[in-house]
């Protein structure tokens, strides 16, 4: 089991002789919403500013879910602030003999946290709790630009993503 504190050496996989900044990967809270949440999923995709209104309704939806819908963030310990998230979706087929997908969705880090091997950290977390749940694979779509990225996770790219947009 990986240990929940970590400095920027280990994550991008030195000796933890680094620099002393520690990130720790944890589920997000309630309390994540001061923390920088909204801001670090709008460097995703460009929207609007959660309320914390808003932020809690669907944090309490994604609650009632139970450990079929994960949201792990990097938090950095030196400043209380998350630089990095990324969220796991399980979902329960009939095919299979009824198993389970897990989706990844929502894979950001902070600009200025990029390159320390966070993001990398984030989705072995989410493929291993996707593992844990019982899924039998584990997907995701990203833009061509972060095929590489998603390499090194240990994806391979299979089929073609269509979309519909309303």
């Amino acid at each position: 089991m990986e240990r929940p504190l970590t400095t920027v050496a280990e994550a991008a996989g030195g000796d933890g002789d680094g620099d002393g900044e520690v990130y720790r990967i944890r589920p997000l809270e309630l309390d994540d919403i001061s923390k920088g949440f909204s801001n670090l999923l709008s460097q995703l995709s460009p929207s609007a500013p959660l309320t914390e209104d808003a932020f809690r309704a669907r944090f309490g939806e994604l609650a009632a879910l139970g450990a079929d819908h994960l949201v792990l963030v990097a938090e950095d310990a030196s400043t209380g602030l998350l630089a990095a998230a990324g969220a796991v979706l399980v979902e329960r087929k009939f095919i299979r003999s009824c198993g389970r997908v897990g989706h990844v969705e929502d894979v950001v880090v902070d600009a200025a946290a990029r390159g320390r091997g966070l993001g990398e950290r984030v989705v072995r977390r989410l493929v291993e709790h996707a593992r844990g749940r019982g899924c039998y694979k584990v997907i995701l779509n990203c833009t061509p630009e972060l095929r590489a990225f998603y390499a090194k996770c240990g994806f391979v790219e299979k089929n073609v993503q269509m979309g519909l947009y309303f």
